[in-house]
Parts: structure tokens; C-alpha cells; sequence
């Protein structure tokens, strides 16, 4: 790996990881419970806990499953190639039934790494073109490009959640005082 990719993925880590700690102190802030090393602290195990657990997120949200063998050798066949030529081990293959053309690497050192494809390209390309695009996808597992896209996609889930249950949170507390806590 050429010492300018790394360190465009160094400085990727390092925003994310600024970004992350700074809508945290925001958060922590407004909440009234600021304190450095419980930033620092929740920030850390909130990176950690997010590289190890997305990709059970991701199956969860685009309704990933695996690709059995029995049901397309011919996919399987293509990304053990593609694998082999790459110099990688071979990923676990996923569908998932989304009608939009897409596909997408991910993993992480508890599930290990998974290249998915989804209905909509496979009914929508060549076996040519989904082999290139298999191995577009496996270019990021052997460049390690996962692991920094995996902090990318999460974020912005995970602060969308925080400041819908604190919205809420706020809405709730106002009703409460307006009727005097009866309802």
C-alpha cells in the first residue's frame, strides 16, 4: 500500500474520530453532564463498539443474508477467483433482496469480511460486469478500506437517533410540565 493511500486513511480515521468527538461534547454538553474523560471514554468505546458490531447493523437494515453455495456457483466461483488473483482470503457472499442496483463490502474482526449483492444487480448487470464489480468490492477488503468505511456509515445514523430521542425526550418533559405530570 502506497504511503499516500494510508495517509489519506489516517487523516479519514482522524476526521471521523474529531467529528465524532465533537458531537459528543455537543451532546454531553447540552445534556449538562460534560466532562473530558467521559467524552474521551464514550468516544473510544463508541468507535470500538461501532467497527465491531456494524456489520450485524447492516444485515439487519438492508436485510442481508448469506448466498448459499447451493444457489449460484457461479457467483461463488467468481469471487474465490477474484479472491485467489487478489491475494486475499475469500469473503462471505451475501444477498440481499433490494431492487436497487448495489454492492458493498464490509466486516469486521468478530464477523470476519462479507462482499453483498443485491437483486437488483444481478438482475440488472452481465455476469461480466457483476464480476467487475465483485472485484471493485474486493479491492476495498484488500486495501482495508472497510474498516475505515465502516466508521463513515454509521455516524451519521447514530447521530440522527441521539438527536431524535433527545427531541423527543424534550417534547415529552414540556407535556409533562404543562399538565402538571397528570394525564
Amino acid at each position: 500500500m502506497s504511503w499516500k493511500l494510508r495517509f489519506s486513511m489516517a487523516g479519514t480515521v482522524a476526521l471521523i474520530v474529531a467529528v465524532s468527538t465533537l458531537g459528543f461534547s455537543m451532546i454531553m454538553s447540552f445534556m449538562g453532564v460534560f466532562n473530558l474523560y467521559t467524552l474521551a471514554a464514550v468516544v473510544v468505546i463508541f468507535n470500538i463498539a461501532q467497527w465491531l458490531f456494524a456489520p450485524y447493523i447492516i444485515n439487519r437494515l438492508y436485510g442481508v443474508r448469506p448466498f448459499e453455495a447451493g444457489e449460484s456457483p457461479e457467483l461463488h466461483r467468481m469471487i474465490g477467483e477474484l479472491s485467489e488473483r487478489s491475494g486475499i482470503r475469500t469473503p462471505r457472499l451475501m444477498f440481499s433482496k433490494i431492487p436497487i442496483p448495489n454492492a458493498f463490502a464490509y466486516g469486521s474482526p468478530l464477523t470476519g469480511n462479507h462482499v453483498a449483492v443485491t437483486q437488483g444487480l444481478l438482475s440488472s448487470l452481465e455476469a461480466e460486469e457483476v464480476e467487475a464489480v465483485i472485484g471493485h468490492e474486493l479491492g476495498h477488503i484488500k486495501h482495508r478500506d472497510v474498516q475505515v468505511m465502516m466508521f463513515i456509515s454509521l455516524l451519521p445514523s447514530l447521530f440522527y437517533m441521539i438527536a431524535r430521542s433527545t427531541m423527543f425526550s424534550r417534547y415529552s418533559s414540556r407535556d409533562r410540565r404543562d399538565t402538571g405530570g397528570a394525564r
